[in-house]
């Protein structure tokens, strides 16, 4: 049996480098950073500016062999935005800046008002997709949440995810899509009771 367990800052970069493998081919990430070299190298800004958090608020669950891992942020904790901006001006390629600062205003707007868990990153690496980790990692994230009764919510920047979303009570609240970027598709659970 498959077992999960919270991750905390020692282990952020093991749990970090899973998901650098599974976000290789995701379709937003590698519009940021086409060149290999450049995603390998800028990636895991994102990781700790966006989700990063999950690791000091004992909110980053990981399998046993760190073959998946789940970032999410508590309610009221959030992404920082210093190191985002900061990642943005300094590794973010000139032609897409604009288009990324529409993403980032859409995505704010469409943030749920009242206190939520957000799913900053669930990632599993690639040699071992197709084996229910992902449906594990957030059975047990959400098993903590319906107990608290909060809602949870999402930003899914690969279509294929979204039937596994969809199958945890997870639905679309719209697309975002700016410029020649990939969609975006913010998604929300209601709380359970």
């Amino acid at each position: 049996m498959m077992r999960i367990r919270m991750a905390g800052p020692a282990e952020a970069s093991r749990a970090m480098s899973t998901q650098l493998l599974a976000f290789a081919s995701d379709p937003i990430v590698r519009w940021l950073w086409p060149d290999p070299d450049d995603y390998l190298r800028h990636f895991p800004e994102l990781l700790i500016g966006f989700g990063g958090r999950a690791f000091d608020n004992e909110t980053a669950y990981v399998t046993d062999d760190f073959r998946g891992c789940a970032m999410w942020l508590p309610p009221g904790v959030g992404s920082d935005d210093e190191a985002l901006e900061a990642m943005v001006e300094h590794s973010i390629r000139p032609g897409i800046t604009d288009s990324l600062s529409g993403y980032f205003e859409q995505m704010a707007e469409t943030l749920p008002t009242e206190p939520h868990w957000h799913l900053a990153f669930i990632g599993v690496e690639p040699m071992a997709m197709g084996q229910g980790i992902g449906n594990v990692l957030l059975d047990h994230a959400l098993a903590r949440i319906d107990s608290e009764g909060a809602p949870a919510y999402l930003e899914s920047t690969n279509p294929r995810n979204q039937t596994l979303y969809r199958r945890h009570g997870f639905e679309a609240v719209r697309d975002i899509q700016v410029g020649d970027g990939p969609p975006l598709t913010p998604m929300y659970r209601p709380a359970r009771a």
